[in-house]
């Protein structure tokens, strides 16, 4: 039987925070969209080797509705929770209307002085989400109504307000990029910022891949390294658990034996966003040489309708150069450089 509920329907008094999110993963024109009772999972892609994945947690609205989609029957089993793909760049667009007091919002997510701002408000106690830097203060309406529907948002602010409905395209039903948790090879927890000035540090020797080497804790040397050369030269950023401070550079550590793995380098400066507006990432890498970036980012007061503190998470998913690919492509820049 059918029914003019709509399927998703959610509300947020601040878009900004949604915007701050989503643009973490903005490395891919389109989206796939998950709706669930839990709330909202986007996903990007590059290719088969990089994913990364935002879930919108129905904590961060001050309202938030889901109805089931209906069975086509009573006798059939109810269907999977939608799922569709839209144009992110569109969405983006969208929730940055009203984001005039953003002089950031027009750069590229290569430019590195968003990072800076964002590292430089987090160390005067200003986080992404707080009420120092949302911006705008406007009411923002999500709802979907089933299949082939458009999504919908509607934003209203100091009387201005807006309405676009986001074409839907059919997922596409490709697999997730691998990832076994029951076997890890590296695990270490730090500071996020750590890892934005390690990948930095390395892009100004205009690599081609990174390395990582990671090496059971001892008293000498480093536990986890990220080294990486180019036309410009070679660089490589130790970390270690042994400092004299009380807070250790990696705070916790995993590492049973020996292990290394190389990645193209351009994935991890898709990543730089998240590196820049999370406070701590859990990097793991599983025996397949598999990397799993997670970012953590605190939400303010005020972010849903609990009016508490919370976090998000930014997942990144990267698959590791076959042995000679990293070398290859390191030979392949070279030669360009000297033409």
């Amino acid at each position: 039987m059918a029914s003019n509920r709509p399927v998703f329907s959610a509300v947020s008094s601040s878009a900004r925070q949604l915007l701050l999110l989503l643009r973490c993963i903005s490395f891919a024109k389109k989206a796939q969209v998950r709706i669930s009772p839990e709330g909202l999972r986007f996903s990007t892609e590059e290719g088969s080797v990089m994913e990364a994945f935002v879930f919108l947690d129905k904590a961060l609205f001050s309202s938030y509705t889901y109805n089931a989609p209906l069975p086509p029957s009573s006798q059939d089993d109810p269907p999977d929770p939608p799922t569709f793909e839209i144009s992110l760049t569109s969405l983006l667009e969208t929730l940055n209307i009203f984001s005039l007091s953003d002089p950031n919002a027009s750069k590229r997510p290569g430019d590195y002085d968003n990072f800076t701002a964002h590292r430089l408000n987090r160390h005067l106690g200003i986080n992404a989400f707080s009420n120092h830097t949302l911006g705008m203060t406007g009411v923002c309406t999500f709802s979907y109504d089933g299949e082939g529907s458009p999504l919908s948002i509607h934003m209203s602010e100091s009387g201005v307000t807006t309405t676009c409905d986001l074409t839907t395209y059919e997922a596409d039903s490709a697999e997730e990029i691998p990832f076994s948790r029951d076997s890890l090879a590296v695990k270490t927890i730090m500071r996020s910022t750590y890892l934005l000035d390690a990948v930095t540090e390395l892009s100004s020797m205009s690599p081609a891949h990174l390395t990582m080497v990671a090496s059971p804790t001892s008293r000498a040397g480093a536990d986890l390294s990220l080294s990486a050369a180019g036309a410009l030269g070679s660089a490589i950023v130790d970390f270690t658990t042994h400092t004299s401070s009380e807070t250790p550079v990696l705070e916790t550590f995993y590492c049973p034996n020996k292990t290394s793995a190389s990645f193209k380098f351009g994935l991890f400066k898709h990543a730089q966003r998240a590196m820049a507006v999370a406070t701590k990432v859990s990097l793991r890498m599983d025996e397949e040489g598999v990397l799993s970036l997670q970012f953590l980012v605190e939400v303010g007061a005020g972010s849903g309708g609990g009016g508490g503190e919370g976090c998000a998470f930014v997942d990144f998913r990267i698959v590791p150069l076959v042995e000679g690919e990293g070398e290859l492509d390191g030979a392949g820049a070279e030669d360009t450089d000297s033409d």
